[in-house]
This record gives C-alpha cells, structure tokens and sequence, in this order.
C-alpha cells in the first residue's frame, strides 16, 4: 500500500439476512482511493455501489451489515485507534463506537442522491449545517453559524445570511443539493463520497454541481469516491474507475484507459450501449442483453455469463474468475486473460 492511498478496501463482503434468505451485496469489492484523486464507482442499478459507500461508513440499514474484508483508512497523525502501519480498520469497528462516529462526517463524509429524503424537512438548512461543525469543530454556536453561512457562500448558494434559515421545501433541486454539499465538507474531509449527487437534477444543474464538485475539491485537495451510472460523467470528473457488477469489481483501470481500451465483456457492453454526441454512424445503439440476475439465484462461476458474448461453456459458468493484471493499473476479472 503506497503513502497515496488512503482507503484501501479488500475483500468488502456485505450481506443482508432477509426472511427470503441471504442477498450478498457486496461480495469481495476491493479497491483503493488515493489523496487528492477522483475514484469512479460505476455500474448497473443493484450492483453494489451504494452498499459499499454505505458499509465504508458503517451505516448499512437492517438487516444489511459487514461480514467480511478490511476497510483500511488512513487518518492524521494524532488520531485515536491509529494502527501501526498508519491505517485503521473501520470493519473492525461497532458503527456507533466512538471512534467510528469521531471519522464520520469529519474524516469521511458523504453526499446522498437525493437530497428531498436526506435532508430532514422539520429544521432549517442552517441547523442541519451546523449540526456538523458544533458536533466536529466547535461548540460554540455563533462561531459554528458564521461557519454554516461562509460555506453556504462557497458553493454557490445566492443570500447565504438568509438562506441559512430556510426550511428544504423553500429551495430547489439544485439548491438542496448545494446545501448537502455544503455538510458534507463543512468539517473539511480527507475523503468525499458522493452517491450519485446529480440523479435527480436537471441536465443544466447537474453541469453546475459537477463544476461545483470539481472546484471544491481542488480547493480542499479532499479525495472523491464518485458513485454514477452515468459513464459521461466519470469521463469528465474521475481519475481512476472501478466497475461493479452483482457486488464484484469486475474491472479497475485510469479513466482514459477505461474508455479507450475497455478489457471486460461487461464494461464494453456498457460502452457500446450509451450515446456519442458528433458520432456519424448510423450503427444502432446496443443494448444489454439479459437482465441483472436474481441475488437470491447468482449465477455460479462468473455472475456475468448468462448475459456475456463471450461465454466460454464448461469454464464461465463453473469457475469464478480471478482478477488479471492485464496492464500497468488495469485489472480485469475475466477468463479471458488467464
């Protein structure tokens, strides 16, 4: 693990015990996210990203919870529960201890897709706001409303002294995005997780939040876990991207690898299946075939097969595929390069 990273998942398993039986999440994620870098998670509804940012944090709703891996995070220096090597273990920790709730919010901090459910409608956005800094920062609470209200100002939210006081209702999509922006760097984190922050907002807004995104974290030098199924805006926001399929990273690169050279079946189906602005081919988009598997009946071998063009009898559909180093930061999970 190199002095950059300062999350490293491995083999993050998630699992949630319904009546009906056990769905396994998130089964065997691994990845890492690096100081200052945006890391993309991308992939179908239902693979697993937002579980993963979720067990990140230790918040999995019942009757989901961890049940397995590491979820090594690399705090500062004077930070309690530190490990030897720098890093601490957040899937070893009770998701109410002390310490977890100590990183939550201020080392790690997330950014929910949608804003209308995330915010609670009974307080002001100042509240919500300085909830955070009083709990982090300070106690003081005039100090911790002049802080709500300069970060209010930082991304991009018209009358900030007035707005502090408005009730979620009085403001828009766009407007309650910013706001949850706002939270969530209002203690100024090492680490950002926005969870589709754009899925609800308008074409126009979502260019001005993503524009907002960037400018933020060039100003905090914060690292981004950005979760979308979008592939356009990992194109414009992401440094590095992972993509998840039925709870696995089915493959890891750079983004420009990523696009130009996609080596899982998958990741080139979900290519071939969006739009290209000034494209001049008439060629028919192509969409996946087959849809995402029942998670109480996953496929046996790779998960993928039944819907893979390039399925391999006897060997797909028995064997799951390890993850293959098939270039300099770019893995694939797929027999294809065993």
């Amino acid at each position: 693990m190199d002095e950059s990273t300062i999350l490293q998942v491995e083999d993050l398993r998630t699992s949630f015990f319904t009546r009906e039986g056990v769905v396994e999440a998130v089964s065997g994620a691994s990845f890492a996210v690096r100081a200052t870098k945006v890391l993309g998670v991308v992939g179908e509804s239902g693979c697993g990203k937002s579980v993963a940012a979720l067990s990140i944090l230790g918040i999995v709703p019942r009757p989901g919870r961890v049940v397995g891996g590491k979820i090594l995070f690399r705090r500062e220096a004077e930070a309690a529960g530190k490990g030897a090597d720098g890093y601490i273990d957040l899937a070893s920790l009770a998701p109410n201890s002390a310490t977890m709730r100590a990183i939550r919010g201020a080392d790690i901090s997330m950014v929910f897709q949608e804003p209308m459910t995330s915010l609670n409608p009974l307080y002001t956005v100042g509240n919500q706001l300085m909830e955070a800094i009083r709990l982090h920062e300070t106690r003081d609470r005039a100090v911790a409303r002049e802080r709500a209200i300069a970060m209010l100002a930082s991304v991009g939210l018209p009358e900030p002294a007035q707005t502090i006081d408005y009730y979620p209702h009085q403001l828009s999509g766009g407007m309650r995005q910013r706001v949850m922006i706002a939270i969530a760097l209002s203690c100024h984190p090492t680490l950002l997780i926005a969870d589709e922050p754009t899925t609800a907002l308008d074409v126009t807004t979502e260019a001005q939040i993503l524009d907002l995104m960037r400018k933020l974290q060039a100003d905090t030098q914060s690292a981004i876990m950005f979760i979308t199924h979008n592939l356009g805006v990992i194109a414009e926001m992401c440094d590095e991207v992972i993509v998840m399929y039925m709870g696995k990273v089915v493959e890891l690169a750079i983004v420009d690898a990523l696009f130009h050279d996609p080596k899982h079946p998958y990741t080139r189906m979900l290519l071939k299946s969006i739009p290209h602005v000034g494209k001049k081919t008439k060629e028919a988009l192509q969409p996946i075939k087959g849809i995402v598997p029942d998670p109480f009946n996953i496929p046996k071998g790779c998960s993928f097969w039944p819907r893979c063009p390039d399925f391999m009898p006897g060997l797909c559909d028995r064997d799951e595929p390890p993850s293959y180093l098939v270039d300099v930061g770019h893995e694939a999970k797929c027999h294809l390069y065993r």
